[in-house]
């Protein structure tokens, strides 16, 4: 088998050494690094060649890339890196990956020309002052080839041992079995429809109902297609922690049903959040303070070596393997996305500015595939992937760390914010333009700011984490102001607190919103090879193909519920008002309509709230007048082990009620299948407050759509509320009880986006 790899990846691979250091160092953007290297090669003589195109073989392997720059005349071959502030303070990594793809560069030139030597520079230029600074060696071609030969060696033998995992892998997704003696009712039209949809390399939208096993019912088809579609990753994509379990325990049982206990040769990935895999979160990521990143590209080829002999790397294995070889997890974790065939993680690690999944496919051109779980989650979490705000009271935090250039910079943006502040003083205001000379003195101050950073004269200045941090949401709010259109829009929001520090006027959030993620996403989708999202509440289907950016050709698929009518009692409450002036009176009516119901069938139920503050009343009436019912409520400041508690007390057989809030971490993504859940009481429909900044989106969705208060409010209001009710039947031998208290769950609009299965009017399912 013959092998292609550019220089950089050879390199990447196999000659970064030392430490583990994010301390943040200001960097060139692309179009500085494009200037720097234009501008370095406008100063050399007649005769410089550019962007030299050398490649050259070593077996079965063959080397491709394009040195910067070439002076025939010196016999002297340069790498051009632009940088900004101190060259000194360069991490020690960086300078030797550069010297490594520059050596090749050289080895590469030796061999095309025929030469016993060459002369190497390494050519740093700091986009700041225009200053050039060479690194010069002189290198024998004999010493070059070694090297070169070296690494190629190092990187034929791992290519060799991942090629034969591919075949091995392939092979056995072939023979995939079917980890159950049959597909549940309505699995196998979502399996076929997958299949489908990831041999053909086609977007799939699935609206398939809670209870058939979505899970396993995505990820089989979607293995047994990879060797027909040539997949090299999948990705499986989830809003919550509960959904990538559900991924992890899937994956688990497909292998675990292989045909005479075979292994299925399948390298499973878990990528988790940096906060929640760290050790030493009290210390800074760089060698001179963690242990775990002091020497880490050291001790990497070991680790990685070693975690790849494991089949399931997620966070306890990935963390013991890390521990044992003295290295940072998080970031073991990221060097392993390369190597792994499936990836479970967060959205954001495909779908965000910067998502590392997304970076990692386009530069390796994988084949992926996609499998977006609970996808109703992604339109709401892609708009705030791309959204930005400033707060102006960051201004007056961070001034006092500033140097002279900073202040001034800041001066003259905080003159720009005032002018726009003094347009409606006081007032919420939206508008489809942004600020031109606010952003251009934002402008100004992101390139103040990163001369300060670079500048190592001043060090207690650089580790102030406040203007760190107002740098990165500075650079983050122009990046997405480069991406304003008709789907975004601007707004002026006045702060509530008081004036700090002696400082005249009014203070507000400048927010640059999203409204629409499609024209953000849409790229993300036709990168991949085929995209499956699913869900059980994707209607009506229009409202997601609008809001994702969706091919023309997507496959719509709606599969019918496996689950009888008679399985679940829906009641709606017509004498019951939940609107937010009518909540105080209805109270009483609420808590015996839930008491009633507890007196008919003792059990386990959950009650839904709009807010935390209602929850808080509706628990408090309930307990005040049947205080022999056991409750347990949601509170705001549960942390992942206090949300397992909760869902805990759901036990077979048991009876109590829980509160809680829709559309919080217990509305959707858990499981609770026999008695474990008998009715939920649902006191809302879920919609969002109508605010002013929801009545600018209900105005922009009528402009695009012609559905503001569909768009805005009802659709993702009932999609809540759906999967709300969704917790309680689970299985076909599931019964249970449903109680939307609200008179308006009676209106046609509003039954229209309910399940068509469930039957809501007369015998069982009316009013009582």
């Amino acid at each position: 088998m013959t092998y292609t790899v550019a220089v950089r990846t050879l390199c990447e691979f196999t000659a970064k050494r030392g430490d583990l250091d994010l301390r943040f160092t200001p960097s060139p953007d692309a179009n500085e690094g494009r200037a720097g290297h234009l501008a370095i090669a406008s100063r050399r003589p007649n005769g410089y060649e550019t962007e030299i195109a050398l490649s050259g073989t070593f077996g079965a392997l063959t080397v491709r890339g394009r040195a910067d720059g070439y002076d025939p005349a010196a016999h002297r071959l340069e790498e051009f890196k632009t940088y900004r502030g101190d060259l000194d303070s360069m991490r020690e990594n960086q300078r030797a990956l550069h010297w490594a793809q520059l050596r090749v560069y050289g080895w590469l030139m030796c061999e095309r020309q025929r030469v016993d030597s060459i002369e190497l520079a390494l050519v740093y230029y700091d986009v700041g002052s225009g200053r050039e600074t060479a690194l010069v060696e002189h290198a024998s071609a004999a010493e070059l080839k070694r090297a070169f030969d070296d690494q190629c060696r190092r990187f034929v033998a791992w290519a060799e041992q991942e090629s034969a995992h591919r075949a091995t892998r392939d092979a056995a997704l072939a023979q995939l079995r079917l980890p159950h003696p049959s597909f549940r009712r309505g699995q196998r039209e979502l399996a076929e429809a997958v299949w489908r949809a990831a041999s053909q390399g086609r977007c799939l939208l699935a609206q398939a109902p809670t209870g058939i096993g979505k899970t396993i019912g995505t990820l089989f088809p979607m293995l047994k297609a990879a060797p027909r579609a040539a997949l090299d990753k999948v990705f499986f994509l989830s809003a919550k922690s509960s959904g990538r379990q559900l991924a992890l325990d899937a994956l688990d049982t497909l292998a675990a049903a292989q045909p005479d206990g075979a292994t299925l040769p399948l390298r499973v990935l878990e990528l988790v959040a940096r906060d929640k895999s760290c050790e030493h979160p009290d210390l800074a990521c760089h060698g001179e303070s963690c242990p775990l990143a002091r020497g880490f590209y050291d001790r990497l080829p070991a680790a990685r070596a070693a975690a790849l002999e494991h089949r399931r790397l997620d966070r306890s294995t990935l963390a013991d393997v890390a521990r044992e070889h003295r290295v940072c997890p998080y970031y073991l974790g990221q060097e392993l996305a390369r190597w792994s065939d499936v990836i479970v993680g967060d959205y954001n690690y495909y779908f965000d500015t910067s998502a590392i999944l997304f970076m990692l496919a386009a530069h390796n051109q994988w084949c992926t595939a996609l499998l977006v779980d609970e996808a109703h989650n992604l339109p709401e979490r892609a708009r705030a992937m791309y959204s930005a705000e400033l707060a102006q009271t960051q201004i007056d935090a961070v001034r006092h760390s500033a140097n002279a250039p900073v202040k001034r910079a800041l001066t003259r943006l905080q003159r720009h914010w005032n002018t726009l502040n003094a347009v409606q003083p006081g007032v919420y205001r939206a508008t489809d333009m942004l600020p031109s000379d606010l952003l251009a003195a934002l402008g100004e101050l992101i390139a103040a700011l990163g001369d300060q950073f670079a500048e190592p004269a001043e060090p207690a200045l650089l580790r102030d984490p406040e203007l760190e941090r107002f740098y990165f949401d500075a650079l983050h709010f122009v990046r997405i102001a480069e991406r304003f259109d008709t789907q975004s829009l601007f707004d002026v929001t006045p702060i509530a607190a008081p004036t700090t520090r002696g400082r005249r006027g009014p203070r507000t959030t400048l927010c640059i919103r999203n409204v629409v993620p499609a024209g953000a996403l849409r790229a993300r989708i036709a990168a991949a090879h085929s995209v499956t999202l699913f869900s059980a509440t994707l209607a009506p289907s229009h409202y997601y193909a609008d809001m994702l950016g969706l091919p023309a050709d997507t496959v719509h698929l709606d599969i019918d519920a496996p689950f009888a009518a008679d399985q679940l009692e829906v009641h709606v409450a017509r004498r019951i008002s939940t609107r937010y002036r009518d909540r105080e009176r209805s109270l009483d009516a609420l808590v015996e309509r839930i008491a009633t119901q507890y007196d008919a069938r003792p059990g386990n139920y959950l009650c839904f709230f709009s807010s935390y503050d209602y929850l808080e009343r509706a628990a408090n009436a309930f307990v005040a007048r049947h205080p022999q019912v056991v409750t347990w409520r949601q509170s705001r400041t549960m942390d992942e082990a206090a949300q397992h508690a909760f869902v805990a007390r759901f036990v077979e057989d048991g009876c109590g009620i829980g509160f809680a809030v829709l559309g919080g971490a217990f509305g959707e993504g858990i499981d609770l299948p026999g008695t474990r859940l008998i009715g939920t009481f649902i006191a809302t429909l879920g919609m969002p407050q109508v605010n002013p900044v929801n009545e600018q989106l209900r105005a922009r969705m009528d402009t695009l759509y012609g559905a503001g208060f569909d768009y805005t409010y009802l659709i993702p209001g009932l999609r809540k509320v759906v999967q709300a009710a969704g917790r309680v039947i689970r299985t076909e031998r599931d019964r249970g009880v449903v109680h939307l208290l609200d008179d308006r769950f009676a209106r046609a609009e509003v039954r229209a986006l309910l399940p068509g299965w469930w039957r809501i009017e007369g015998g069982r399912g009316g009013d009582v």
